[in-house]
């Protein structure tokens, strides 16, 4: 009671409301996205920059992501409160033990890719039997390969870089890519789109969306309200990128060229542009951070057909939906 006392008596003296000390109270927290700073993750960039974590009563700490920098195994050595993760990715993790929990779904559709020249004599699938296609590393031959099995396809997988120049040399006829950033770069080399064959998953019914928001399951227990508040800043962070898209490029720019990594303007909107209509597909109706139970299960169950996951995580306990737990 005599500390209480003491508070307030503090409080009249120094001239500051009860209100404004509970406002001034910052939750430390920190997010590593999955890769270096660009305009895929811009919403988390613009809501740090615009205050809107702070508005949430947050003191959230960006930490530098990239190839040296896994966002999992940050998340799992509790250096980091929150990440971006593939769902892919994730439901791996899950069911290799780690306790992670979806608390929001930012991309509703996946952004993976195959390219091809129509001067290789490829129109539609059919067309890629016999051919060599190039694939990047082992998680993201998922979606390629029930794409394969699908149309019952015998192709030539060669390792593929993260650069499109074996496929700008013809050294393969088939090219993975990001539907925001290799196919920019494939288009900026030259090519026309009429000359160009694209095979977008979520079109042949394999939607494997990707970048969610993610944390452990002990941290969001331990406060919702933080989880939930972090995911309501960054939803505000993206819409308002979305809203001032030439504001949004001058913060994600700054913070490109704070991490050393090339900036260039044209394709980091072309990039922002690209996830617009990523986390906002016109012709679906979800709100914005829903995991939708039929890609979960669609993803999960090509997982564990491809070996990659012996059982399946329950939906219920992957997915965690915030409500109102999140106050200003």
């Amino acid at each position: 009671m005599v500390r209480i006392l003491c508070f307030f008596l503090m409080l009249i003296f120094s001239g500051a409301s009860p209100v404004d000390a509970a406002q001034e109270i910052l939750r430390k927290a920190s997010l590593i996205p999955q890769w270096s700073p660009q305009a895929q993750f811009a919403g988390y960039y613009v809501a740090y920059e615009k205050g809107m974590y702070r508005r949430y009563h947050m003191d959230l700490t960006i930490l530098p992501g990239g190839p040296h920098s896994p966002s999992s195994e940050f998340l799992e050595k509790r250096k980091a409160d929150f990440s971006t993760l593939w769902l892919s990715t994730a439901i791996q993790k899950r069911s290799q033990g780690l306790k992670l929990v979806n608390i929001a779904q930012i991309l509703q559709r996946s952004a993976l890719m195959l390219v091809a020249k129509k001067s290789r004599g490829i129109y539609k699938p059919e067309d890629m039997d016999g051919k060599k296609v190039g694939l990047w590393r082992a998680e993201f031959q998922i979606q390629p390969k029930a794409f394969f099995k699908k149309y019952r396809l015998h192709v030539k997988v060669i390792p593929q870089s993260y650069s499109v120049n074996l496929f700008l040399r013809e050294g393969i006829d088939v090219a993975s890519a990001m539907w925001y950033n290799e196919y920019h770069t494939i288009l900026n080399s030259g090519l026309n789109p009429k000359d160009l064959t694209t095979i977008f998953f979520y079109e042949h019914g394999l939607n494997f969306p990707e970048d969610g928001i993610y944390t452990l399951e002990e941290t969001f227990k331990k406060d919702p309200s933080l989880s939930c508040a972090f995911v309501k800043a960054s939803i505000e962070g993206w819409q308002y990128a979305f809203s001032h898209p030439e504001e949004a490029l001058d913060i994600v720019l700054k913070y490109m060229l704070r991490a050393g990594v090339p900036a260039n303007r044209v394709h980091q909107r072309w990039m922002l542009n690209r996830m617009k209509e990523l986390i906002l597909p016109s012709d679906q109706q979800i709100s914005v951070g829903k995991l939708q139970p039929s890609d979960y299960g669609r993803v999960a169950q090509e997982l564990k057909e491809s070996n990659f996951i012996k059982m399946i995580p329950d939906y219920q306990s992957f997915f965690v939906e915030c409500d109102n737990r999140a106050e200003k």
